[in-house]
């Protein structure tokens, strides 16, 4: 089960999320005046949940009134009608938090059903999917919870859990085993080395350096699986472990690598290309108004 990892970060996000909103205040919310409603949260189409956790903060923030009951899981799936959330409170607070709250539970839920359709391209294949740094700024935590959500693995949070030697870096280093020497002896603390390979010469020569890790970026299936038992038995010879990776690979070609004697496909079709999932917030029964010092009943 995918933990949300709460940082003060987070919380100043949620923070100013509401306030990009609210501006002022929210205008509309006179016309319900004080009184208390009720609210449920319901999908609206089959998919992969995921804000839960977020609605419950967005709403404490907003007013610590306001109580929030999850129903659904994150990570669990669901059909048109399920249960999602249901709210009490302030009426005029469920009305204002509603947006932000469904614009981050349907952005995230859409990231997390695309996970899900992807991972279960490679069930038994024993290959993980991975996420890439390829996310919204801002929305980086979130965005990889919710592939951790939709049964993905995050890849790097960022430049500061490993590091990965990509074209660029080659290029300007001046090759492979110079690039990988100078981070080596650099590094302030230790860390995993990854080169993402665009030809087999740069495998083979990131293998023979000592790299951790290999990506092979766009190579075929067919060449992957010729080359990956070559690339095994180096790292054998130097008696160290090697995490090979794919990248490159269209969403609906997943199957063709799980021959491949790889370990992790990386992809960002989740976050870049997943449509939101549509989840809507709808009233239930009258408000409860203040009356004389105490609340009456309108009716159900």
């Amino acid at each position: 089960m995918a933990v949300l990892s709460w940082t003060p970060e987070l919380r100043h996000s949620l923070e100013r999320w509401l306030q990009e909103d609210l501006g002022r205040g929210d205008l509309s919310g006179a016309a319900v005046g004080d009184g208390q409603g009720c609210a449920v949260w319901r999908a609206k189409e089959p998919g992969r949940f995921c804000g839960g956790p977020l609605a419950v903060e967005l709403f404490r923030l907003l007013n610590p009134a306001v109580r929030v009951q999850v129903l659904a899981a994150d990570g669990e799936d669901v059909i048109p009608g399920t249960e999602l959330l249901r709210l009490h409170g302030p009426a005029a607070a469920l009305l204002a938090g509603e947006r932000v709250a469904l614009n981050l539970a349907m952005r995230l839920s859409g990231v997390a059903t695309a996970t899900a359709h992807l991972v279960e391209q490679l069930a038994g294949s024993g290959i993980h999917l991975v996420d890439t740094r390829k996310t919204t700024p801002g929305l980086r935590i979130l965005e990889k919870y919710a592939v951790r959500c939709g049964g993905g693995l995050n890849h790097r949070m960022g430049l500061d859990d490993a590091v990965m030697l990509k074209e660029n870096h080659l290029a300007w280093a001046g090759g492979v085993v110079p690039a990988l020497q100078r981070v080596r002896t650099q590094a302030p603390w230790p860390v995993a080395v990854i080169v993402e390979a665009e030809t087999e010469a740069e495998a083979q020569a990131a293998v023979g350096a000592g790299a951790d890790g290999v990506l092979l970026d766009e190579f075929t299936p067919e060449a992957v699986a010729g080359l990956a038992p070559k690339l095994r038995h180096t790292a054998r010879q130097r008696g160290k472990a090697l995490v090979l990776e794919v990248s490159g690979v269209r969403p609906g070609q997943l199957r063709a690598y799980v021959s491949c004697d790889v370990d992790l496909i990386s992809i960002s079709a989740p976050v870049t290309r997943s449509p939101w999932l549509d989840l809507a917030m709808r009233h239930e029964g009258r408000l409860v108004r203040p009356a004389a010092g105490r609340l009456r009943t309108q009716g159900r």
